[in-house]
């Protein structure tokens, strides 16, 4: 008789697949976020301006959701904490966020297919 192999096992386990550990993002899902209850993208411009030497305000995203373009200052920021999140004010989709702790922070874009950056010049 011969013994199962690994895959055979692991098609009949019906456990739920283990959740990724935590990371400075907490999922989204698990953050509330009431309509009307939010400041607009210039919420960013402070703590933006910690990381970068342009006021990223201005710069235009494309929103991965809906393929919306527009500055920064037009997302819906959600915060303060466990940090902000800005989303499309058209589809809601997560375009940033940005998390602060010690001497580091964390910013993820994967929201944005793009982000067009005036440069002065």
């Amino acid at each position: 008789m011969t013994k199962p192999s690994q895959h055979a096992q692991d098609a009949h386990d019906t456990r739920p697949p283990p959740r990724p550990a935590p990371g400075p993002f907490p999922d989204e899902l698990d953050v509330p976020y009431l309509d009307g209850e939010y400041e607009d993208g210039n919420a960013l411009a402070g703590p933006l301006s910690e990381i970068f030497a342009v006021d990223l305000t201005a710069a235009e995203g494309r929103c991965t959701g809906c393929g919306t373009t527009g500055p920064i200052a037009r997302l819906h920021v959600y915060g303060p904490a466990p940090g902000l999140v800005a989303r499309c004010p058209d589809c809601g989709q997560v375009v940033l966020r940005l998390v602060r702790g010690g001497d580091a922070a964390w910013l993820d874009v994967r929201g944005m297919v793009s982000l067009r950056i005036r440069i002065e010049g």
